[in-house]
């Protein structure tokens, strides 16, 4: 199965409860010929069931775009549970800053889309935090998808929705199962539009980039890892373009680009002059 099928969307799971309504939602079939993980698949979407905490996670995300390495521009989305001091049991939330708290690292998920839920910022930490003291988010894997994820796609295709499971008044110990499943059942619609939309995403941004992507390492020097940001580079003029990637002639025009750590340099300036809204 694994030879046929090549999904564009993967979706990472911690616990078999968040992936069990996903994967009768989407009619996912399990790959038996996978055994680190249990891995689902349909032609289009590809959900890992990972286990819990950063390491599992992270480990789940590797070794499952290693299984579909010829995928480009791939859509990474993690779906779980997260506690809060107030928010309501059941409440959906698109994650807009992820900050780790043992690295100290924050990372920012790029929302060049409207959200079809309410945003909020996230923490993640090693070990269930038995008090609920704080103002954001808190959970035990988004830091680690995130970190892994931004190494196989752009940064624009790659989210975590989280759904509330405990809060100040119904702690992390009365987590069931069966209740998670229910709580990530009850947003399904809303998943399949963030869905469609980085698919979307993820269409408008492959193949015009690739034609000057070709072009332009013919054209200039590029080391492996210039390459790569020369690739992100040209993904994200797409998307906040809306497709207007730059011409040939407006690059190959500038005279003052020799080589290609200015040609990047040069895209920076283009992209971050570019005026987008939601």
């Amino acid at each position: 199965m694994m030879q046929q099928i090549l999904p564009r969307i993967f979706i990472y799971a911690a616990l078999p409860c968040e992936a069990k309504p996903l994967v009768g939602h989407f009619k996912l079939k399990k790959d038996t010929t996978v055994q680190p993980f249990a891995v689902y698949l349909n032609r289009d979407i590809c959900l890992t069931v990972t286990g819990l905490g950063k390491s599992a996670m992270a480990a789940g995300v590797a070794y499952s775009q290693a299984l579909f390495a010829s995928i480009e521009h791939p859509v990474l989305v993690n779906i779980g549970i997260a506690g809060h001091k107030r928010h309501v049991l059941g409440s959906l939330f698109l994650i807009d800053k992820i900050t780790d708290v043992d690295s100290k690292k924050s990372y920012y998920p790029s929302l060049v889309f409207t959200p079809p839920c309410p945003t909020a910022n996230i923490q993640t930490v090693s070990r269930p935090q038995p008090d609920y003291d704080q103002q954001h988010l808190c959970d035990m894997e988004a830091s680690a998808f995130y970190e892994v994820a931004v190494r196989f796609s752009t940064g624009e295709l790659i989210h975590c929705l989280k759904v509330i499971s405990d809060n100040e008044l119904s702690p992390a110990e009365n987590i069931q199962p069966k209740q998670v499943s229910q709580l990530i059942a009850a947003h399904v619609a809303t998943i399949e539009t963030l869905l469609a939309e980085l698919s979307r995403l993820a269409t408008l941004i492959t193949e015009p980039e690739s034609k000057l992507f070709e072009q332009l390492i013919q054209r200039y020097h590029f080391t492996v890892s210039e390459q790569g940001q020369l690739k992100n580079q040209l993904s994200s003029w797409a998307v906040l373009s809306h497709n207007q990637v730059p011409g040939f002639e407006t690059l190959f025009d500038q005279a003052h680009l020799h080589k290609g750590k200015d040609v990047l340099s040069w895209l920076d300036r283009q992209i971050n002059n570019i005026e987008f809204s939601l």
